[in-house]
């Protein structure tokens, strides 16, 4: 596949490079999984934001500028390209700005979504319990309808960044004696709202990235509901499809580790030719990266012709979850025993251990690989169960 580009799409590339070159934070921010390094983020989302470039595919009303997804792409190319901050409220922008974009309200719409691109309003997601991990539609917590509210009742665990997040986006039982993906309902809940109690979990870099939220009588309004109810499942799962396919993950956050990783490996290509499978192991993980990302352009290509792709996210999923574990296994690799240096220890090894760590929740977080193996299995591949 060639990839060219009209006069307009280099225009939009020049001008994203140029604002990045002149706006890029001098130092690094603190890790948003804590308290200072996620105020540094929000900070950031809201400099993005007041040029516009938070979410560029919103309509200008909403704050974004119009784009479609190739200027997305180039986008995303130039932000990763240019060692740009990790965004911080993707569980908002990227997972239930588009949920509301198809299933809100217009009222819903203007109240949450300027306020969402500009990270005034912090999300976490709220889909996991303690007995709804992967099955998701064995969740039971309650939203018992009193008048025109809804009072919530139960536990989600596993909610990335709800330590510090505004609000939670999640799925309720709100129909009694309902089961399995029936009687559900989309909410959106104030974090801050009375009866809402929130844990922290630690990750396994020692940072507070998810937390336990309990629900004790949390009075929410039923306009907080997105879509009808009792059809939350429907809605929830265009929000999975969103998550697995490419918003969540771009390919250019993939392509600018493998760049890493080939830096790494010419760095340190003595003691890394040692190991034979080393620079093969290099040469793999880059392929998959570019290939993802051609793979992206050709999805992008059938959206753009009113195409759907449905099931095929779940393909998404697993290709950029594994790639990314295998690129930061490759880096462990090279850098041998230097790669267990804790991040406070002053060496390059530092980030490349965050980020393995961090890998090894890709094969779970957005759906588990085997779930969606089963996806592929049955809904593409027409298998029996």
């Amino acid at each position: 596949m060639e990839l060219t580009y009209t006069p307009k799409q280099n225009a939009f590339r020049a001008e994203v490079r140029a604002w990045l070159a002149a706006n890029l934070p001098r130092e690094p921010l603190a890790s948003y999984d804590t308290r200072e390094g996620f105020e540094q983020h929000r900070a950031w989302e809201a400099k993005l934001f007041e040029s516009r470039w938070s979410m560029v595919m919103w309509p200008a009303e909403l704050g974004g500028r119009g784009c479609d997804l190739i200027e997305w792409l180039i986008f995303e190319e130039e932000y990763y390209g240019a060692g740009a901050p990790m965004r911080v409220n993707q569980n908002g922008q990227l997972l239930l700005g588009p949920t509301l974009m198809e299933f809100g309200t217009p009222e819903q719409k203007q109240r949450f979504l300027p306020r969402m691109a500009a990270s005034l309003d912090m999300w976490a997601q709220g889909w996991s319990e303690p007995n709804a991990g992967s099955d998701m539609a064995a969740i039971t917590s309650k939203a018992t309808l009193d008048g025109d509210h809804y009072v919530i009742n139960g536990q989600k665990t596993w909610s990335t960044r709800a330590t510090f997040a505004d609000w939670l986006f999640g799925l309720f039982r709100s129909e009694p004696g309902s089961s399995r993906h029936h009687g559900l309902s989309f909410v959106m809940v104030p974090l801050n709202a009375p009866g809402v109690s929130i844990r922290p979990i630690k990750a396994l870099n020692g940072k507070d990235a998810f937390a336990e939220v309990f629900f004790d009588d949390v009075r929410v309004p039923v306009a907080n509901r997105i879509g009808a109810e009792g059809q939350g499942w429907h809605v929830a799962m265009a929000t999975a499809g969103f998550e697995r396919g490419l918003l969540l993950r771009s390919p250019a956050r993939f392509q600018y580790t493998a760049r890493k990783l080939v830096e790494l490996y010419k760095a340190n290509r003595d003691s890394a030719d040692r190991d034979p499978g080393l620079r093969d192991a290099v040469l793999d993980t880059w392929m998959g990266a570019e290939a993802y990302a051609l793979s992206a352009y050709h999805t992008v290509g059938r959206l753009s012709r009113g195409e759907q792709i449905g099931a095929e996210s779940s393909i998404n999923k697993i290709i950029w979850s594994e790639l990314d574990l295998k690129m930061h296994e490759t880096a462990m690799r090279i850098l041998g025993a230097s790669a267990e240096l804790l991040p406070d220890a002053d060496t390059d090894a530092a980030g490349w251990l965050e980020g393995f760590l961090f890998a090894q929740a890709g094969p779970i977080y957005a759906g588990t690989n085997e779930i969606q193996r089963n996806i592929i299995a049955e809904r593409m591949l027409g298998l029996p169960k």
